[in-house]
């Protein structure tokens, strides 16, 4: 897939039960965490969503966790898309939006941290992100046994909002 043959932008609302049905179907390969579709529908301005032929084929949630730190969520690609850099070019338009918004990091917690170093996280303790453990991980089931490694992307601040503009753009 040539990169003009889709778009990168911000999903909306009713988009929810494309985003819902690309995350099951990840979840369902013991992949991901369940999410509702009530929940991706209050929160489907957060996707970053890359549209093929007018299909959603990925998706990303970028969660603020607090003023500095932000967490990659729900990153999926489509099962016939995969291998193609799809999830290289849904990162960088995470990271993007990341460093527009004012983040100085941007975690995320895995079960296949390959993909996640190949883009420049590191592994590291989950206490290195206390804003992540005090949002999510006191009331999951897995608490204090969990087999997700945390990962974690030092951001370099940027002077100017040229992605946040091109993205603003885009879903308009």
């Amino acid at each position: 897939m040539s990169p003009l043959a889709y778009s990168i932008r911000y999903s909306n609302a009713a988009e929810a039960p494309a985003l819902h049905a690309l995350i099951e179907a990840h979840r369902v390969e013991g992949h991901l965490l369940p999410r509702s579709l009530a929940e991706l529908q209050v929160h489907a301005d957060r996707f970053i969503v890359i549209e093929d032929a007018g299909r959603i084929i990925a998706c990303a949630e970028l969660m603020k966790l607090s003023k500095h730190v932000a967490e990659v969520r729900s990153l999926v690609v489509d099962r016939g898309h995969r291998g193609g850099g799809i999830a290289g070019e849904l990162m960088t338009a995470l990271v993007d939006a990341a460093r527009d918004a004012g983040y100085h990091s941007l975690c995320a917690f895995t079960h296949s941290p390959a993909f996640f170093v190949k883009q420049g996280f590191s592994i590291v303790p989950h206490t290195w992100v206390p804003e992540k453990i005090q949002a999510d991980c006191t009331s999951c089931a897995f608490f204090r046994r969990c087999e997700q490694y945390a990962m974690l992307l030092p951001l370099e601040l940027m002077a100017g909002a040229t992605q946040q503009a091109r993205y603003a753009a885009s879903a308009a």
